[in-house]
């Protein structure tokens, strides 16, 4: 028997290979299934089944393309009711795997549909359960992202805290845990970076699993200081449940080079965003008007998905060259399938056809410092995440988070000077590029961070540990 887990850091995503006697089964595969196909050709196996353990929503699962290539089961829980074709397992089914056995338990909260598959050995020993986002390491789902549910998320909460008493925490404490996101998802409060653990250590120190609690404690604490998901979420959920376009297609049509008289003509035909997925500090050299940064080598997908409100919304990029592929893989692993091309040739192609690029100012932390000791007026903007500024911030900052920045604009005063800051140089790029594009023009990019602004002389607060109920959503 083979368990292997197929780690994506970039969405803090698990998705699962699992092998016995030539059969195999991929649990909540990532929409490129490429990966899947190779590692069952090299091992001489055959994929039987593909096991999803809900709908997600902050992903699109290559479970639909998956299935078409192989011919495999698709299986799905109780109450899944997606739009097409699967295999909906029974509470306590097993699915027969080479020598090995896959029990299904319905485990729902997080979803109505939420599924644990618990693996037993060769010899009918329960050796680990896919826990999907029932239960993380450290955390469990939160329960308010069921789509058009007629369940409140503490009712959700409570067959949540059923399903982890009766379902899970019975099983034997060498059980290993292998969830479906870590930290750095959205999925969850506060996730460790840890991504299996056994079960027995995760009774002993996961809050959610803490021995005499209540009901009512555990719908209090999981469901204590949900920040709104992302904008993406319930479209993601959407495009799991009703099917989407082969993502050969979406590559195809994303992969179309553009010289940069036809970039231009395609961004004024069809309103796309321009997106510029380099690095923040090149951003800044030069970059086309109106272009949005958000670097590939971030939380690139979360954030597209967090600020571009419109899933269907026909994206241009602009991309280190030889990474246009991964630009468009990443976009389609959270749903934005309308990559209409990319920029051949990038920023030194359209400066050479005399286009004309734009520039944000970019400092060091130290710079700042030096200007704030001359006037400590100065309008400081600290996009971190709520959590983050309230555990330790500047005292002249004001905090306006990168995930709602869209909705504060009028909050900003154009005459001033924005200094921004985020906790490292990426996501204040971003703000930089979104405010550029929407008129404001006296912007200064803080390079380093609140990493680096803290070892300056800047007045701060003292550090207050930031609150475990509070969900950070993005990365």
């Amino acid at each position: 028997m083979k368990v292997e887990q197929i780690y994506t850091g970039c969405l803090a995503q698990g998705a699962y290979y699992i092998e016995s006697k030539g059969e195999a089964a991929i649990i909540d595969p990532l929409r490129e299934i490429k990966p899947y196909l190779e590692k069952a050709s090299h091992n001489g196996a055959r994929i039987k089944y593909v096991l999803e353990t809900h709908f997600h929503a902050d992903f699109v699962s290559g479970h639909l393309d998956l299935t078409k290539a192989t011919g495999a089961t698709l299986v799905f829980g109780p109450h899944a009711q997606p739009a097409y074709a699967a295999h909906l397992a029974t509470d306590g089914e097993e699915l027969q795997l080479g020598e090995v056995t896959i029990n299904v338990l319905h485990t729902p909260g997080h979803t109505l549909e939420s599924t644990t598959y618990l693996l037993r050995d060769e010899q009918g020993k329960d050796c680990a359960i896919f826990t999907g986002d029932t239960l993380f390491i450290g955390d469990v789902g939160r329960p308010d992202l069921a789509a058009k549910s007629d369940f409140t998320q503490e009712q959700l909460a409570g067959l949540l805290y059923d399903s982890l008493r009766n379902k899970i925490m019975p099983l034997a404490d060498e059980v290993i845990v292998y969830p479906a996101h870590g930290a750095g998802s959205a999925c969850g409060k506060h996730m460790s970076k840890e991504t299996s653990d056994t079960l027995g250590h995760q009774k002993q120190t996961n809050y959610a699993l803490r021995a005499g609690m209540t009901k009512e404690e555990f719908i209090q604490e999981v469901t204590a200081g949900l920040l709104p998901p992302p904008s993406y979420f319930p479209f993601n959920v959407k495009i799991n449940k009703e099917g989407y376009s082969s993502f050969d297609s979406i590559l195809h049509k994303g992969l179309q080079a553009l010289t940069p008289i036809a970039f231009e003509v395609a961004a004024n035909e069809t309103g796309a965003v321009v997106l510029d997925t380099r690095q923040p500090q090149e951003f800044a050299q030069g970059f086309i008007p109106n272009a949005i940064n958000i670097g590939i080598d971030g939380g690139f997908a979360p954030w597209v998905g967090t600020l571009i409100p419109d899933i269907q919304q026909p994206i241009l990029i602009i991309a280190d060259k030889g990474r246009e592929e991964e630009v468009i893989t990443r976009l389609a692993r959270v749903g934005f399938d309308n990559t209409i091309g990319y920029l051949d040739g990038g920023l030194e192609a359209w400066e050479a056809a005399g286009r004309e690029t734009d520039s944000i100012s970019s400092i060091p932390a130290a710079e700042l410092a030096a200007r704030f000791t001359k006037d400590p007026k100065l309008c400081i903007i600290d996009v971190r995440k709520p959590g983050e500024y309230q555990a330790e911030h500047l005292e002249a900052a004001q905090s306006v988070p990168l995930d709602y920045i869209n909705e504060h604009l009028a909050e900003l005063p154009k005459e001033s000077i924005l200094y921004i800051h985020c906790a490292g140089g990426y996501r204040s790029m971003i703000a930089a590029s979104i405010l550029k594009a929407r008129g404001f023009e006296n912007l200064v990019d803080v390079q380093g961070g609140y990493a680096a602004l803290a070892r300056t002389d800047m007045p701060r607060t003292t550090f207050s540990c930031p609150s475990t109920s509070t969900t950070q959503a993005g990365a």
